[in-house]
């Protein structure tokens, strides 16, 4: 049902396309996903793929932690998160997942925390009308009646005052302009929810369809052989001087 990968909102900018128009990206910084776990119908009762991202340090992490982790020989990890689905069920315990899993022009969905604003009043939280502000008529910015006289108590769901943003938040169908495989980099038209340095969750778009299974021989990098260089042999001058006479 879905692919995805953890990163974090690096900030804003500005790229020009091939047609020559300003578009506004998202930078999100997408270092490699550990696989740490495998869930199947057997023994979970659902298919999932567990992803952990951004090491910390081992004095940070228990025992069951470090456990948990050793399996995939990596270190603990900051984030946590599982990918419900059957598409990433090729990788393996210990498989990194990168930003080469998406193309430029996909539509994904990101998922993130929203910036918290704290507590606010109803005209900012909930876009109301203010009263006006002359005459005498000693109402501004309150929240307005609190019970009319027929139910004598405040109606449930009533626009009130209280704790705005830190809500998860999910943008659909997001383009992705540009994959940089190199910086581990997505460069994601528009805007996407949360602060810089927030953990977001990106996602291959619910509503463009399902996708095929991954095949993860197309996405891990394989180690090169390292080639021993020979040495280049160097005539001596003795035997070009007699090639040179030879010719002559």
């Amino acid at each position: 049902m879905a692919k995805g990968i953890l990163g974090t909102k690096v900030g804003m900018t500005q790229i020009f396309n091939d047609a020559g128009k300003l578009v506004p990206v998202t930078v999100v910084k997408c270092e490699p996903n550990v696989v740490l776990q495998k869930k199947t119908n057997e023994t979970d009762g659902y298919e999932a793929v567990q992803l952990g991202y951004k090491d910390k340090r081992e004095s940070l992490a228990n025992k069951p932690e470090r456990g948990h982790v050793a399996k995939s020989n990596t270190n603990p990890k900051r984030y946590i998160r599982e990918i419900i689905g059957k598409e990433l069920g090729n990788f393996e315990v210990g498989q990194e997942i990168g930003v080469n899993i998406f193309e430029s022009g996909e539509i994904v969905d990101v998922t993130g925390t929203s910036k918290g604003k704290g507590f606010q009043g109803n005209i900012k939280r909930h876009n109301q009308s203010r009263g006006p502000m002359t005459h005498g008529s000693h109402y501004h910015r309150g929240p307005g009646s609190m019970g009319p006289i027929d139910p004598m108590h405040v109606r449930k769901g009533k626009n009130l005052p209280g704790h705005m943003g830190a809500e998860r938040v999910t943008i659909q169908n997001l383009e992705i302009v540009t994959v940089d495989e190199e910086k581990n980099l997505l460069l994601i038209k528009g805007n996407v929810p949360g602060p810089r340095r927030g953990l977001l969750f990106i996602k291959n778009g619910i509503k463009q369809g399902d996708i095929e299974v991954l095949n993860p021989e197309q996405y891990i990098k394989q180690e090169e052989p390292e080639t021993q260089e020979q040495p280049e042999t160097q005539e001596k001058p003795e035997a070009q001087e007699e090639t040179i006479k030879e010719e002559s």
